[in-house]
């Protein structure tokens, strides 16, 4: 081999460490937040669709949903944020409207009738959004999106999670639990 041919197949093989050596180096382990997001109470977000009761007000009583703004619009009160409130704060916020001028004592409850979707990308076999269960762990959501894909890598994924208004992301094992809003990417493996 000549000299050039010597030094183009030292620049290819330099060129080829560095990229496998980088990709080591963009390893991100998921954060402490990542763990205790999931222990935290439901917060709301956009795409969340709630079912609201107001005790004895059928009127009132019904499914909303939080728009991308992050408010449900609600009747006789009009817009409530919504969004980075637990159920029971928002309860308290439509009582209190209704409480100014509407009902004497209004008893509303509050549960959720369908979590944000979770999207899952990568080395899947159907990548895309997918209906968010609770308890759902990363294994499960891989199965819901017809399991790996012969080049994946099966021990772990990487997850983009909002925390506190921030979006973090970070590599957790499959057996962690999926928050509603997730966004999962399973790599490819090396080898």
């Amino acid at each position: 081999m000549s000299t050039a041919g010597k030094k183009t197949a030292r620049a290819i093989a330099l060129a080829i460490l560095s990229a496998v050596v980088g990709g080591c180096t963009s390893y991100q382990p998921a954060p402490k937040a990542f763990s205790e997001a999931t222990i935290q109470p439901y917060r709301l977000d956009s795409g969340d669709r709630l079912r609201i009761n107001v005790f004895e007000q059928a009127g009132l009583s019904g499914t909303y949903t939080v728009d991308q703004a992050g408010y449900v619009a609600f009747p006789l009160i009009g817009a409530i944020p919504s969004r980075g409130h637990t159920l029971p704060e928002l309860e308290g916020m439509i009582a209190a409207k209704l409480r100014e001028g509407f009902l004497r004592d209004p008893d509303v409850t509050i549960e959720v009738d369908r979590y944000r979707s979770v999207f899952i990308m990568g080395e899947v076999g159907q990548a895309g959004q997918y209906s968010y269960v609770p308890g759902m762990t990363v294994q499960n959501a891989i199965a819901v999106a017809g399991g790996f894909s012969p080049r994946a890598n099966q021990s772990n994924a990487d997850i983009t999670r909002k925390i506190n208004g921030r979006i973090i992301t970070g590599r957790v094992p499959i057996s962690d639990p999926v928050m509603a809003g997730d966004t999962i990417y399973v790599r490819e493996r090396l080898f």
